[in-house]
């Protein structure tokens, strides 16, 4: 009976029945009176909508799950694809690739259920209009033990796809760049007939972890008894959150007091063990007479030492890989919310750019930092950072939740209207405002108040400020700090072993001329010290510096002379690849034309601005960002140039 309910597979539509009971309860019925299935799992929101959730309730509550299964891990989570979201899709699924490690370091490849090499930009095309995206990380604990992955996960797969009662176009790729080898697969968010997929919750929560849990228990056999006590063992000395923890957390008293004689014979060894290993860890203490007291949030610290942990195993990988010498004791490990510091700005070398937990868009960087140390940073959600290449040299600043003086002038304003803000009030408070300078508080409140819900907004437009708004303006900046904890800026796209003859102003000239970062003598800060000395040889070579009492000088205008190196040999490029002549702007002309493209060149960020038959390389500026293919104008002047970028048939300034 139990294998017969496994097969059922529920289509939930509009329809309802008329006057008999619904499929669906008689289902929750059946599967109550079976044994295991937990009323209240039924209560949870949206619990019973969405495909899959007739397989939920027969497998939620554990029913089909037991000591002897083999323990596996699905995490699942959806993306939208709206506005931004395609491009960052492709972007995640680059990156799925790029972080794929075969068993024998080859790159990783994305396969699908009829093939082993599949189409990843085909894919994202097929999926460009879809409302989302389902995103899983697949893992058994017995993951080794499989030669290939990729047979479990077509089997798997096409469970789900039976379970939900539709075809699935999805791709997936292996990854054996960790302790446990993984797969992580992308599913589109229709369904075979090109409607919006839809699953239910349940079904995510527990319904896809129990079909996998049952064919890698089928594939591998049911644990042994001694399978079972060793895996609790090896859990006795780990620094991280394990099942004997939670085990604990269950068993403790409100005073977190655990008692080892009030344990269960099979247990107590195995966590007094645990409980004394904690107490070397500073977590628990011993108060005798088999009384322990365990730390408090003891949990949530482990769970910590065990992110730290992978983290530092990560970096200890990655170095490897690239026979990097480097003490890694003395790396830096930068998370948003556990290891804010108060250092400045950070610059070094690229050893990587990852995914930071596979299943979300955040990504990290690993940093050969010129203080000689290893820097590992949680750098947000991918899309607020440029796409780097390895070996690139950049430059971190970490940013901090502050207020704005935005939110100190809009409770000025509020403070002597009642505590109410709208346009009117501010420039009736402050004559010298314009209104466009208002219109720019009304949208932060709007995004306070979308975030946290901190502030109301009347039918008429304005906005109550309560007296905790400036609390609540510090929530909104740490919610985006959370997406932004950092800024990443481009020293250098060229690797440093290319730059000491480079013919262009590079980093190493401003560093010559200007030092802005204090250099050790280890590690990558001794890579820089080397090149610094042979950037001066090549610059005396050049005539571009010149010995004065045992010291080389740099000589004046060196930056400027360098940069014209750089944009002339970067034109003749430009000039070959299409066929446009290049025109010069000096300071003073007018530069107009279509915005064509960005060039990353050591001597910096250039706008390539296209008129006619003709192009012009002028330096980059942030408001150009997102407006590649619009006309442009502006008057080149010393500080730069003061964009007007064409809106629809309007030109707008920016």
């Amino acid at each position: 009976m139990a294998g017969d309910r496994d097969e059922v597979t529920p289509r939930l539509g509009r329809i309802r029945s008329k006057g008999g009971q619904s499929y669906l309860p008689k289902v929750l019925k059946a599967a109550q009176k079976a044994g295991g299935l937990k009323t209240s799992a039924s209560k949870g929101r949206g619990w019973s909508r969405g495909r899959g959730a007739g397989i939920a309730a027969v497998t939620a509550g554990g029913r089909l799950r037991g000591p002897s299964a083999r323990r596996v891990v699905v995490k699942t989570r959806y993306t939208k694809l709206a506005g931004k979201g395609v491009r960052a899709a492709r972007a995640h699924l680059r990156y799925l690739q790029r972080d794929g490690v075969t068993p024998d370091r080859q790159a990783g490849q994305l396969y699908d259920r009829s093939g082993d090499q599949a189409d990843g930009r085909a894919f994202m095309d097929r999926a460009a209009e879809d409302p989302l995206q389902f995103r899983l990380i697949v893992s058994a604990e017995d993951g080794d033990k499989y030669a290939d992955l990729k047979p479990l996960t077509r089997r798997f797969m096409a469970q789900v796809e039976k379970d939900l009662g539709t075809g699935l176009d999805w791709v997936a790729v292996d990854h054996h760049n960790t302790g446990h080898p993984h797969t992580h697969i992308v599913i589109r968010g229709r369904d075979e007939n090109g409607k919006d997929l839809v699953i239910a919750r349940d079904y995510i929560k527990d319904g896809m972890r129990d079909r996998l849990e049952a064919l890698v228990t089928l594939d591998l056999g049911p644990r042994t008894q001694r399978e079972i006590d060793l895996a609790r063992w090896q859990e006795v000395d780990q620094a991280r959150l394990t099942s004997l923890d939670r085990h604990l957390v269950r068993t403790m008293s409100v005073e977190r007091i655990v008692g080892t004689d009030e344990l269960d014979q099979k247990n107590r060894a195995v966590l007094t063990g645990r409980l004394t290993k904690l107490q070397a860890f500073g977590l628990a203490e011993h108060l005798g007479q088999g009384l322990w007291r365990l730390a408090e949030h003891f949990d949530t610290t482990l769970r910590d030492m065990g992110e730290r942990g992978d983290i530092i195993k990560s970096l200890h990988r990655e170095l490897a890989l690239k026979g990097m010498s480097r003490a890694t004791e003395e790396s830096v490990i930068h998370r948003v919310a556990q290891d804010r510091t108060d250092a400045g700005p950070l610059v070094g070398r690229v050893i990587k750019r990852g995914l930071l937990d596979g299943e979300g868009d955040r990504h990290f960087l690993m940093i050969d930092g010129v203080d000689g140390k290893v820097h590992w940073i949680d750098i947000g959600q991918a899309d607020r950072t440029r796409p780097l290449a390895d070996d690139a040299l950049v430059r971190v600043e970490f940013r901090r939740a502050e207020i704005k003086q935005a939110d100190r002038t809009i409770v000025a304003v509020a403070g002597a209207n009642g505590g109410s803000y709208d346009v009117a009030a501010h420039l009736n408070h402050d004559q010298s405002a314009t209104e466009a300078f208002a219109e720019t508080h009304v949208r932060r409140l709007e995004a306070i108040r979308r975030t946290t819900g901190g502030v109301e907004r009347s039918d008429t437009g304005s906005f109550t400020i309560p007296e905790s708004y400036l609390q609540t303006a510090l929530t909104y900046e740490e919610k985006r700090l959370q997406q932004a904890p950092v800024s990443v800026d481009l020293v250098s796209p060229i690797p440093l072993a290319r730059l000491p003859e480079y013919n262009g102003a590079t980093w190493l000239d401003r560093e010559l001329v200007e030092p802005s970062v204090s250099v050790a003598e280890a590690g990558f800060g001794k890579e820089l010290t080397d090149a610094l000395r042979q950037r001066q040889v090549w610059l005396l070579q050049e005539e571009l510096a010149f010995e004065f009492d045992g010291e080389i000088r740099p000589i004046s205008g060196l930056l400027s002379h360098l940069e014209t190196r750089d944009l002339t040999a970067a034109s003749d490029r430009l000039v070959k690849e299409t066929g446009l002549t290049y025109r010069p702007a000096k300071v003073g002309d007018r530069v107009e034309g279509q915005l064509r493209q960005s060039l990353h060149l050591p001597s910096g960020k250039f706008a390539v601005v296209e008129h006619g038959k003709e192009f012009t390389l002028v330096p980059w500026r942030p408001v150009l960002e997102n407006h590649l293919g619009k006309t442009v104008s502006g008057i080149y002047r010393d500080e730069g140039i003061n964009w007007s970028i064409a809106r629809g048939r309007g030109v707008g300034i920016s």
